[in-house]
């Protein structure tokens, strides 16, 4: 499994404390292709960091992207706006074990900021081993299993109904985020490591430097 972390830069400080807990608490592979300190150029908001979600996810390149914000609403906001991205916002380890079995996603966005105080390293902790520890799309409770598998298969449908092609979309938007994506060395390098599908991507954003 690969998970990648994607810190924006209000909450770049504590990208160190996300990594070590996944560490810690997983045998995954990660990707830390965001911002690893509040001076790392280019500077990334939650807008930037919801486009490189959404294209490690579109493209394979990852199984899993841990993100968030100072409050975690804003990332959660923008890359839901992407296909094939079903993210929650996870405040605490109930929050993440509740929303990996009933939902089955694969993004979270973290409050990094806001209520992170005191031992807020052990918390991510205890959050990565609820989010991981059992097969994701169990469902709770469980006779409620076959409901929940059948609403997220109705919400993939609408997301290919609701959003255009991936290439489509970088190639509508605004071309300064796309710059600012493409001067982040670890996720061009992500990118250029993936599967055939990121080719395509990885060319386009090539041509933005």
């Amino acid at each position: 499994m690969k998970i990648a972390v994607i810190n924006e830069v209000s909450a770049s400080n504590k990208n160190a404390d996300i990594v070590n807990a996944l560490h810690k608490t997983t045998d995954a592979k990660v990707l830390n292709v965001g911002m690893k300190g509040p001076e790392q150029v280019p500077s990334l908001t939650y807008i930037h960091t919801s486009y490189m979600a959404a294209i490690l996810l579109n493209t394979g390149c990852c199984d899993f992207v841990v993100g968030g914000c100072g409050t975690g609403q804003g990332f959660m906001n923008g890359v839901l706006n992407f296909p094939k991205v079903v993210c929650g916002l996870i405040v605490e380890p109930l929050d993440a074990w509740l929303f990996s079995q009933i939902n089955g996603g694969n993004c979270v966005s973290l409050p990094l900021n806001k209520g992170y105080g005191w031992a807020g390293n052990i918390e991510l902790e205890y959050i990565f081993e609820k989010l991981f520890a059992d097969p994701k799309g169990a469902g709770y409770p469980k006779e409620r299993a076959e409901s929940q598998a059948q609403s997220r298969e109705i919400l993939a449908e609408i997301s290919k109904i609701t959003h255009k092609d991936l290439i489509d979309i970088l190639k509508a938007s605004d071309p300064g985020i796309l710059k600012a994506i493409a001067g982040s060395e670890d996720f061009m390098e992500a990118l250029k490591d993936g599967k055939e599908s990121a080719k395509a991507v990885f060319e386009l954003l090539e041509k933005m430097k």
